[in-house]
């Protein structure tokens, strides 16, 4: 295996499948299924998910709504996101773990890197909810920081996309994929990898990002095992 320990970014809009709104179920055990096949393997595997299927605190904010009390639901909806994921990785019978990064202590730990090492040491799954816990930081950045603090060997960010392309393909039919780029490669370019905190984070600790196609069975597994899956953004 290419890859020993791993943090999963997933978007919240990818739980909604086919539906406008909200958490597709079969969408989520496809998910499931897909960590289980690694976890089997002994990949040790955090995963970060966003909140956007449900609530977004930039869109509150163009609403009239507060930044901040957006931002605050945001992580919020990313709890209720990977309580749902928690589940459904239990029901494949994978041990998990829900750490917070806002105390709720009804439901999770709070988040503790010594704890979560552990955690991921004795072959379980960290979910990692409630982003950095502040406001202003997206689910990317609090990816990116959670990989760090586990000492990830890289981020594998699962999207519908195959990749990185020169623009976006589900708009543009011509736009190319990049198979491997450097940080500041994509940065030059304008290439919407993560966010600029996020993608900053990575540069400045050396830690590679993947992003390839989630949806599409086996492909979390090809890119584990060090497949020419998606694209590779490294220093």
């Amino acid at each position: 295996m290419k890859y020993k320990r791993i943090l999963l970014k997933l978007s919240g809009e990818a739980l909604m499948g086919e539906k406008q709104f909200g958490i597709d179920n079969e969408r989520l055990v496809q998910y499931a299924k897909e960590v289980k096949a690694i976890a089997d393997m002994g990949i040790e595997i955090a995963i970060v998910i966003g909140g956007g299927n449900i609530f977004r605190g930039v869109q509150a904010e163009e609403g009239g709504m507060e930044r901040t009390q957006g931002d605050y639901m945001g992580m919020l909806a990313t709890m209720i996101n990977s309580m749902a994921l928690q589940s459904a990785l239990e029901v494949q019978g994978i041990h998990t773990r829900l750490q917070s990064a806002i105390k709720m202590e009804a439901i999770a730990e709070p988040f503790i890197k010594r704890k979560a090492v552990r955690h991921l040491e004795k072959g379980r799954v960290v979910v990692f909810g409630s982003g950095t816990g502040n406001p202003f930081f997206t689910t990317d950045s609090a990816a990116a920081l959670r990989a760090i603090e586990i000492d990830a060997d890289v981020i594998l960010k699962g999207t519908r996309v195959d990749g990185i392309y020169t623009a976006d393909p589900e708009k543009d039919p011509a736009a190319t994929k990049y198979n491997n780029l450097t940080f500041d490669e994509a940065y030059n370019k304008g290439l919407n990898v993560m966010d600029m905190t996020a993608f900053t984070l990575c540069k400045e600790n050396n830690v590679p990002i993947v992003v390839f196609d989630m949806n599409t069975p086996g492909n979390l597994k090809k890119v584990v095992a060090g497949d020419e899956i998606g694209t590779l953004v490294e220093v």
